[in-house]
């Protein structure tokens, strides 16, 4: 077996590069003779521009060109399209209002962070400084920034073409059964919850660096993304509007992701117009202040939910009402994400004979909001765990019990019953009881004893989450044997954003051809290497790859058994690749005559005729992947502070077959702080006049590791039957389970004080005022 193969716990490759200051993100590249740009922002959340004075800017110092909405409307420039919002039809059949979104606004401005101009510099600071002398005078418009509020009565339009906020009003499921099911149960169980709004925050601000060349009517692009292919045709074919073989976009390291750097920003197009206005190459990057207002943000829904149980605790049917904001301009994703993304998640791992989704998305004068971290499957889990959560103390039932008498069990597998979800495997009461084992939930009530012997709060709560990854497209690969030096090249169509996907893509490659990790190189994204790719994102990326890896691989022996077979002198049927026995050889079956796969490459490469030793490989996915497990979370609130701590945390997931322990962990460990991040404090704050009141780190929460406890990660690996692999994927699941188990253990830790449901953020102050308000009642 080869030491750095598939199912090993193998260091990242990647981290000696990174840790020590050698990687190389966007900001990091420089061409010769750059200028820099930089973006002016609204300062107001929606106003008419009734003028633009820049003379004096133009005159600054170091500044080279000011460009307003009005020159690019000359250009001919394009807009940032939302492809998604063409997948959508409103309940009625109808088409859904579709938002344009110009690079610059021109008459409008629909949110604080609206792009209004750009000016290019010798240096950042001289753009920066010029800017203060742009003149923009506008005349204010009222503006709205509340979810739900945006279609109260009298709320202003921000889009008076559409006449109204609602985007779409769009439905899943069967709404007549769902309400026979609730008139039939024995016990409804009803919450309203809030999810809120998210600065998605990636350690690498977002940043860009275009270079036009005139001599070939070309355009470059570097940006941090989730995948170069995409981001090339959206900008090529809606915003350059030009064939997508003029321009090239490269991507190497990326600080973080999350969903955020899949898209086009305004910016990108920008920096490649500018750099063809001047002649220069254009880098912008951004600073945090920046990010805030102008990065994709996530979550932020308003939710009424139920379900219908009968005497036994079965369920008959969830029903979900769902206002969903999409900020001032409908996203790459964004109409997507509360809607096609999660549909049918809302019933969980449950066998659920009724169910029914409306979902009315809304626009309000905030940044647009689209994926972040799960894309609309944390907000589901979050409505069905909180309602299982809630039903089991209305109906006298343990938390535990409920989910088992509902579970979808590994009998009923290949499942296919809906509105339930098609599990092609799992086995949900397994892990559940895996995790109770684990969290030793039978000690608890001891703790909690003790806890309040101390004047503390302690509580425990539960969540099962399910994940639908990605499916439905089609990944490439490129594997290429340098003979000379002895390395082993691989390119693919997924970007890492610190993941460890170069450490993931060499175990592929030593696994199956053989060859130890340090001959093998794992390059990052290039459109111009690949016909095309899927990018990062749904927690597909390992089964893609490995597909696509795996017909590269086969193109790649079948053309060394060709050459191997000549330099052997041997039929080409005879000839064997040994990789998967941890040898690079090619061999004549039942003899010691081999050849080995860098020798092979150096053959190739002295033959005009037979060219790059190399292998081209595609994979699609049709079916989709279904990770899944138990989160039990355990918290203690001091009644006189309302401070609070996470105590224990513990998760047993299904990811199906594990490629790297130690990738998974970190995967694990990350999304349960993201998921726990935003229930804990984390909250996109606007006020009345559509102002991002927690528009920096003084304002906005992020989680540190001190908030945290050792988490109890661990794995019950049940195949997937969709793959050849047999991987679900990993890298959303602890954001999807987190949220709602968190709550949960808050809401039972406060059951002496009444209270059944309480919304993410929980905050001490929250917490103090609970506790406080009981007091005083009672003094």
């Amino acid at each position: 077996m080869v030491k750095f193969g598939v199912g090993q716990p193998a260091r990242r490759v990647e981290d000696m590069r990174l840790i020590s200051g050698k990687g190389r993100f966007t900001d990091d590249i420089s061409l010769p003779n750059e200028a820099h740009a930089y973006m002016v922002r609204s300062p107001r959340a929606h106003a008419v521009i009734t003028g633009i004075d820049a003379e004096d800017a133009k005159a600054a110092p170091g500044v080279i060109a000011v460009i307003t909405g009005a020159d690019a409307e000359a250009a001919g420039l394009g807009i940032v399209a939302s492809p998604a919002a063409d997948m959508l039809k409103n309940k009625d059949g109808t088409a859904i209002f579709k938002t344009t979104r110009n690079l610059i606004s021109r008459e409008r401005v629909r949110h604080v962070g609206d792009t209004v101009a750009v000016i290019v510099a010798e240096t950042a600071a001289q753009a920066r400084d010029a800017a203060e002398l742009l003149i923009i005078d506008y005349d204010d418009l009222p503006s709205v920034a509340d979810t739900a509020g945006a279609i109260a009565d009298g709320a202003p339009v921000i889009w008076e073409e559409n006449g109204s906020n609602l985007a779409y009003d769009w439905e899943i499921g069967d709404a007549a059964k769902v309400e026979e099911g609730l008139k039939a149960a024995h016990h409804v169980t009803r919450i309203k919850l809030i999810n809120n709004r998210i600065v998605v925050n990636a350690m690498e601000p977002r940043a860009a660096l275009g270079h036009y060349e005139a001599d070939r009517d070309h355009y470059t692009l570097y940006t941090g993304s989730q995948g170069v292919h995409s981001m090339r045709n959206y900008i090529a074919q809606f915003s350059l509007k030009i064939p997508v073989e003029k321009l090239r976009v490269v991507t190497e390291d990326v600080g973080g992701g999350f969903g955020m750097k899949t898209f086009v920003y305004p910016e990108y197009p920008l920096v490649l117009y500018a750099s063809k206005l001047t002649g220069r190459p254009i880098k912008w990057t951004a600073d945090r202040s920046d990010s805030f207002v102008t990065d994709s943000q996530g979550r932020d829904h308003v939710t009424e939910a139920a379900v219908a149980l009968d005497k036994d605790g079965k369920i008959l049917a969830v029903q979900v009402s769902t206002i969903a904001n999409l900020g001032a301009y409908q996203s790459q994703f964004g109409p997507f994400i509360p809607s096609l993304a999660p549909r049918g998640m809302h019933v969980g791992v449950y066998m659920v004979p009724a169910m029914h989704n409306r979902v009315r998305a809304v626009y309000t004068n905030t940044v647009p909001v689209d994926a972040y971290r799960g894309a609309g499957r944390p907000e589901a889990s979050y409505v069905i765990e909180r309602l299982m959560e809630k039903a089991a103390r209305e109906m006298n039932l343990a938390p535990d019990e409920i989910r088992r008498r509902n579970f979808v069990p590994p009998s009923a597998m290949p499942l296919n019953a809906p509105p339930s979800l098609p599990f092609d495997s799992g086995d949900f009461e397994r892990n559940l009881n895996d995790a109770m084992k684990r969290a030793d939930v039978t000690g608890f009530e001891a703790r909690r004893a003790a806890a309040a012997k101390e004047g503390k709060l302690l509580g425990l709560g539960y969540s099962y989450y399910v994940e639908r990854t990605a499916a439905g497209m089609t990944d490439y690969a490129r594997i290429a044997v340098d003979g000379k030096d002895g390395i082993v090249h691989v390119w693919t169509g997924q970007q890492t954003n610190g993941q460890g996907h170069e450490t993931a893509w060499t175990q592929l490659i030593s696994s199956r051809l053989g060859v130890e990790a340090e001959k093998i190189k794992v390059h990052l994204g290039d459109s111009d290497v690949l016909p095309g790719g899927a990018g990062t994102g749904g927690s597909k990326a390992v089964y893609m790859v490995s597909g696509a890896i795996s017909d590269a691989g086969d193109k790649l022996i079948e053309k060394g058994r060709e050459i191997a077979a000549n330099e052997l002198e041997a039929a080409k049927a005879d000839i064997e690749y040994r990789g998967a026995d941890g040898e690079p050889v090619f061999a004549v079956a039942g003899t010691d005559k081999v050849i080995d796969l860098f020798a092979v490459a150096r053959l190739a490469e002295g033959q005009a005729d037979l060219g790059e030793f190399a292998g081209d490989g595609e994979y699609s996915q049709k079916g989709n992947t279904f990770p899944n497990g138990a989160h039990i979370c355990e918290v203690e609130i001091d009644t006189d502070t309302g401070v609070y701590h996470v105590t224990r945390f513990t998760a047993v997931d299904d990811f199906g077959q594990i490629l790297n322990p130690m990738l998974v962990a970190g995967q694990v460990h990350g999304g349960i702080v993201q998921g726990l991040g935003q229930a804990m404090g984390e909250h996109a704050v606007y006020d009345a006049n559509g102002q991002l009141v927690t528009g920096s780190f003084m304002d906005y929460w992020m989680p540190r590791a001190g908030d945290f406890p050792h988490f109890d990660v661990s794995y019950n690996e049940i195949p997937a039957q969709s793959n050849a692999l047999g991987v679900k994927g990993a890298g959303e699941a602890g954001t999807v389970g987190a949220p709602a188990a968190f709550i949960n253990a808050v809401i039972d830790a406060l059951r002496p004080y009444g209270i059944e449901e309480i919304d993410m953020p929980v905050t001490p102050l929250k917490l103090w005022n609970i506790v406080r308000g009981e007091r005083s009642a009672a003094e």
